[in-house]
């Protein structure tokens, strides 16, 4: 396992942008192309028609006003508004069928990446603090949202319309077109350059914000805590040294990004300038194709030509920031999973319960081994006991056991099936684990006990309560099982919030149950009415039991001592406070 990212670390960043990222994303517009065409086809339409009132322009200023002829001023008075009319349809088709797209494009990316996240291993949210992980989820996808619905439809927009002015420009001056072009080449240039360096300012940025949301996560998840150990100055300063690395680098970014105008512009003025001078020289030297109404039109025209180039480049900004953002999205869509079925993955079926560790080896870290060559072979129904040092291994052996993570070296089977052989599936409705802190979700009472079995009736998950001792302060709340719990169980006691996940637990029914910690936020009034349901529960079942408290193991077949990358020592409870060793020292 790597080492953990924090909310005061940047990130990894790569050096250069990967183009395929961009490229990436046509597989997600490929299913609407239907949209693009319609798309495309307005665009082209709008754009077409936007350019023909310079034309008309031009004819009314040779030929109309010279001739006096108000029949035909009044003809292309008409055909004006019904260009615009039109241009006003197609605009408004484009920009919605863009918008449509762009959403369903933005509705698959962040489906795409919740669904990766849910079959994520447990190293990928070990590496990250949560707010790393929520920001890539919620703010860059935010930002893709804006950039596909908005900017794409705009970019396309801009290039058409330059490439249908360049042709109407050239019909008209292909001498005044060269100026235009002259002026516009480097200044593109200075603008492609100034983006290179937004692009990874924008990256650091998005960096500096994503340890921002870090920080803020957690100090909301540990508010208690923050409050308990008089932390609020102390987070307050944090912050604001977090957040003030994020401004500065927005301003350097905003100082920077604000010489893009001032470039365009200045280009803009000097190519206006030689064009004017170029028109005047030539109308001078008796140029017959040059008029007063052609340089009216051209004049227009180049303002068409300047709106389009000035966002283009402001695209190409956002642009760099969207890059940025597409790394980390499709780093973590990209992210393997490494724990997932075989092709020919067996389904676990009638487990009785034997569990066998076969020379295992395990490290988080490269070459700091939590075990070594550990052996430990339970039969179907027994019960273990699993106690030591914090960090001697103890919750490594069940996740391995229900593949939380994979051993590096040996195995660990049940019923004989290694578990990388056996689906993910059938292995975790087999193995049950009850956490030391159990999560509640937002929902009612009997929606947190149906969690691990969709398919349970109102009357079983009221069973299983009451099997645990649930029932007695399920009844006392407001609306008693339809009662509507708060996220992270808010509002419950340590111990009530526990005894609905031993509900669940009851509920699944699984073969083989492990308790990690499970008991260590009940009190001890509690603990003994649910002892009685837990020997229920375990009977003829294999359990594994992580826990201090010697009334919770001490009736457990086997007790192991983890210790040293190992089993340190073994016996029952009476054989171990005999030997006078680890164990009896651990009870005393």
């Amino acid at each position: 396992m790597a080492k953990r990212n924090t909310f005061f670390e940047d990130e990894q960043i790569e050096k250069k942008i990967d183009i395929k990222q961009l490229g990436r994303t046509v597989k997600y517009i490929l299913p609407y192309r239907k949209i693009l065409v319609l798309v495309t086809c307005m665009m082209l339409v709008a754009a077409v028609v936007s350019l023909y009132p310079p034309r008309l322009l031009k004819r009314i200023v040779d030929e109309v006003v010279v001739n006096k002829d108000y029949r035909q001023l009044a003809l292309m008075g008409a055909g004006l508004v019904l260009l615009a009319a039109v241009e006003i349809l197609s605009t408004f088709i484009q920009a919605r069928s863009m918008g449509k797209m762009g959403l369903l494009i933005i509705s698959n990316i962040r489906t795409d990446i919740f669904e990766r996240l849910q079959r994520l291993p447990f190293d990928y949210f070990d590496n990250r603090p949560d707010g790393k992980i929520v920001v890539r989820v919620t703010e860059y996808i935010n930002a893709l949202a804006d950039f596909f619905s908005n900017y794409v439809m705009m970019f396309a927009i801009y290039i058409v319309k330059i490439v249908v002015v360049t042709v109407f420009m050239l019909s008209l001056s292909p001498m005044l077109t060269l100026i235009v072009f002259a002026t516009i080449v480097p200044m593109m240039v200075i603008v492609f350059i100034l983006r290179t360096v937004l692009r990874r300012m924008y990256t650091l940025h998005r960096l500096k914000n994503s340890n921002r949301t870090a920080f803020l996560v957690e100090s909301i998840m540990g508010e208690q805590i923050v409050k308990n150990y008089n932390r609020i100055e102390i987070n307050k300063e944090t912050y604001r040294d977090i957040h003030q690395e994020s401004v500065k680098m927005w301003w350097s970014i905003t100082k920077r990004s604000r010489l893009n105008q001032p470039v365009v512009m200045g280009f803009w003025h000097v190519g206006t300038l030689l064009i004017y001078g170029v028109a005047l020289a030539l109308i001078l030297g008796g140029n017959d194709l040059i008029t007063a109404g052609v340089v009216i039109t051209f004049t227009t025209y180049m303002s068409s030509f300047q709106d389009p180039l000035s966002q283009i480049s402001t695209i190409i900004q956002e642009l760099a920031q969207v890059c940025s953002n597409l790394e980390q999205v499709f780093e973590t869509i990209d992210y393997p999973l490494g724990i997932q079925d075989k092709e020919n993955a067996v389904t676990l079926k009638n487990v009785k319960g034997k569990v066998d560790f076969n020379d295992v080896t395990f490290a988080y870290e490269e070459n700091v081994n939590i075990l070594e060559h550990f052996d430990l072979h339970v039969k179907p129904g027994e019960t273990i006991a699993l106690v030591g040092p914090t960090g001697a291994g103890k919750t490594t052996i069940i996740n391995m056991l229900t593949r939380f993570y994979d051993v590096q070296q040996g195995s660990v089977t049940v019923d004989g099936i290694d578990v990388r052989d056996a689906t993910i599936d059938s292995l975790r409705r087999e193995v049950g684990v009850l956490m030391q802190d159990p999560f509640i979700f937002k929902g009612t009472v009997l929606e947190n006990i149906r969690y691990g079995r969709r398919d349970a009736t109102d009357e079983e998950c009221i069973e299983a309560a009451k099997t645990i001792f649930a029932d007695k302060f399920i009844q006392r709340l407001k609306d008693g099982y339809g009662h509507v719990l708060e996220e992270r169980g808010a509002g419950l006691s340590a111990g009530e919030r526990q005894l609905i996940s031993f509900a669940r637990i009851v509920l699944k029914n699984p073969s083989v149950i492990i308790l990690d910690e499970a008991t260590s936020a009940i009190d001890t009034e509690t603990e003994l009415l649910i002892k009685q349901a837990l020997d229920v529960l375990i009977k003829d079942k294999t359990a594994f039991i992580v826990a201090h408290r010697l009334s919770t193991i001490r009736n457990s077949d086997r007790i192991l001592y983890i210790s040293n990358k190992g089993i340190a020592e073994e016996g029952t409870h009476e054989q171990l406070m005999a030997k006078k060793g680890l164990y009896y020292e651990l009870a005393k």
